[in-house]
């Protein structure tokens, strides 16, 4: 392993990232760099953090670590099994939270951004395949991620029978499997039946399991320190919080992937009943995503 440190204010990923030897091989060296999006990248003691400040709708800031940029997809560094071990915080609790339910209403019917007691947006870690062209031009494709993930309302991904839309959220997808592929033609048939509930609960398990989606809540206090960690397994993954089990699946997607450690304002629909949507949201004031320490072993 080698233990990265960078420089507060420069392009590389400051704090502590441990990385394995194959990776620094594969990557010739690379290092994590810091995505110049509108956020950035501030020292906070002996933690790091990604910052965005005054966000709007008219414009997309994204604070974001990554390690993929200027790479072919086939060239990502990270295949399992490996482990990912974070020691995170965040400014903002859960828009899950109880307290924030209400809130969470009136942001789905239509009301732009969100409260000021809440994290706005997007923001996580772990592996994906960048398949929306978020960071570099290059070709789309179907999404690979096994990773922790939040959204705000009115993001509106619900993907998973038993787990929210948005929320803080442990979490698998494979949409580049054969099994997903051969089910496609169905779609356009199967999406209006999606909106009858009877037949969204027994039909949507099978496309479910198609693009490997497995989900779980994490039910921590997102501001507060916590110790995060996905074991990521060519058959199966584990994803821990402070040493519990949140979700054990057997749903992990193939490699390669890269890294991706992020806090932006967007928001975005996709659901089984065919409602796609994507946006930015406005918040004033600052959020962040505080890293005490980053490892892949």
């Amino acid at each position: 392993r080698r233990l990265l440190a960078g420089m507060p204010g420069g392009d590389s990923a400051a704090g502590p990232l441990a990385r394995p030897a194959a990776a620094q091989a594969r990557g010739h060296g690379r290092e994590p760099r810091l995505a110049r999006l509108g956020g950035r990248l501030e020292p906070a003691g002996r933690s790091l953090r990604l910052v965005n400040q005054d966000v709007t709708a008219q414009r997309y800031t994204n604070a974001q670590i990554d390690d993929y940029r200027g790479l072919p997809r086939r060239d990502f560094l990270w295949s399992p099994p490996l482990r990912l071990t974070v020691h995170a915080r965040f400014s903002h609790p859960n828009a899950w939270d109880k307290e924030a339910r209400l809130l969470a209403r009136d942001q789905a019917c239509g009301v732009e951004g969100q409260g000021p007691d809440t994290l706005t947006g997007t923001a996580g870690f772990g592996f994906w395949n960048d398949p929306f062209m978020m960071s570099e031009k290059r070709w789309p494709a179907l999404p690979r991620a096994i990773w922790f993930f939040y959204a705000s309302p009115p993001s509106n991904m619900k993907l998973d029978l038993q787990t929210a839309g948005w929320g803080w959220k442990a979490a698998t997808i494979d949409a580049q499997r054969w099994s997903f592929l051969a089910l496609a033609p169905t779609i356009p048939i199967a999406m209006p039946l999606m909106n009858v509930q009877p037949l969204f609960r027994r039909l949507w398990p099978i496309g479910q399991r198609a693009i490997h989606v497995s989900e779980a809540p994490v039910n921590v206090d997102m501001t507060q320190w916590h110790t995060y960690d996905i074991q990521w397994g060519q058959h199966a993954a584990r994803f821990q919080v402070d040493g519990a089990d949140v979700l054990v699946c057997r749903t992990p997607p193939r490699g390669p992937l890269g890294l991706v450690i992020w806090l932006d304002n967007q928001y975005m629909v996709v659901t089984p009943q065919g409602r796609f949507g994507h946006g930015l949201l406005a918040r004033p004031g600052q959020q962040w995503l505080e890293l005490e320490r980053v490892t892949v072993e």
